[in-house]
C-alpha cells in the first residue's frame, strides 16, 4: 500500500530524514516511535505532500506520489489527523464533519450512512453534534480529527500523536475505535506514538533516531531495550 525509499529531507541546511524506508500493508496498523525531534512529524508531513524530499520515492496505491500536491493524495486515499488536531473551532461539530467529505472530491457518497458511521464509532461527537468546535475537551476534539478524516474514505489513515494531552479513558476509546476502524475497514495506519500501550496496539513498529531507521520489528517483539533507548515515556 505505502512503499517509502531512501527518503531524505531538508529543512534549509538542516538535513531532517536520513534514507528513511518504511512499509505500510493493508490493514496492518505501523507505529514510529522515538524521542522528540527526531523527524516523525517531518516523514508524515513528506508523506501527505507538505514537504518535498531532495531524494527518495513514495509509492502509495502503486504509483509514485511525489508530483502530486497534497489534496490529490488525499483523493488518492491519503488522510491525514495532524498533531494539534487542527479543528475548525468556530464550526459546530457537525459542520467540521462536513468537511471531511470534501476529500472525496465531489465523489458521491451517502453523507448520512456516513455520518452514521463515525458517530458510532465515537457516540460522543452526536450528543454534541451542535455544539462548536471549540467547545469541546481536548479528547473530545481528537475524536473529532479522527472521525473528519476518515469521511474523506482513506485507505491509509495517519496519525500524529493522537493520544497527547487526553485523559487516560478517551485515550482508550480512540485505541478501541482505530482497532475497529482497521477491522472493519480494512484499512492502513500508521501512527506517530507516546503513549506505551498504543503502540502496543501496533503490529509493526519503526523506531527512529537522528532522522534514520534505527529498529524496526512486531511490536510483539519490542523489548525494554528499545523502548528504553527510543520510546519517550
Amino acid at each position: 500500500m505505502l512503499t517509502i525509499s531512501n527518503l531524505d529531507v531538508f529543512y534549509g541546511q538542516s538535513h531532517i530524514l536520513r534514507q528513511v524506508d518504511l512499509h505500510v500493508n493493508p490493514g496492518q496498523i505501523v507505529c514510529l516511535i522515538g524521542r522528540n525531534g527526531v523527524g516523525k512529524t517531518t516523514l508524515l508531513k513528506t508523506i501527505i505532500g507538505l514537504l518535498t524530499p531532495s531524494q527518495g520515492e513514495i509509492i502509495f496505491q502503486d504509483r509514485s506520489i511525489l508530483p502530486l500536491p497534497p489534496y490529490a493524495r488525499v483523493r488518492l486515499g491519503l488522510g491525514y489527523v495532524p498533531q494539534g488536531r487542527e479543528i475548525f473551532p468556530r464550526l459546530t461539530v457537525r459542520e467540521n464533519l462536513i468537511l471531511g467529505f470534501e476529500a472525496m472530491g465531489g465523489t458521491k457518497i451517502d453523507r448520512q450512512t456516513a455520518l452514521e458511521e463515525v458517530f458510532d464509532l465515537f457516540p460522543v461527537l452526536a450528543s454534541m453534534e451542535n455544539r462548536m468546535g471549540g467547545d469541546l475537551s481536548g479528547g473530545q476534539q481528537q475524536q473529532l480529527a479522527i472521525a473528519r478524516a476518515l469521511l474523506g474514505a482513506p485507505k491509509l489513515l495517519m496519525l500524529d500523536e493522537p493520544t497527547q494531552g487526553i485523559q487516560p479513558s478517551i485515550v482508550l476509546e480512540i485505541e478501541a475505535a482505530v482497532r475497529r476502524i482497521v477491522a472493519e475497514r480494512g484499512i492502513g495506519i500508521l501512527l506517530v506514538e507516546q503513549h506505551l500501550h498504543f503502540v502496543k496496539q501496533a503490529d509493526y513498529y519503526y523506531a527512529m533516531q537522528k532522522g534514520g531507521i534505527v529498529a524496526s520489528g512486531s511490536t510483539g517483539e519490542l523489548t525494554n531495550a528499545v523502548i528504553q533507548e527510543y520510546l519517550a515515556v
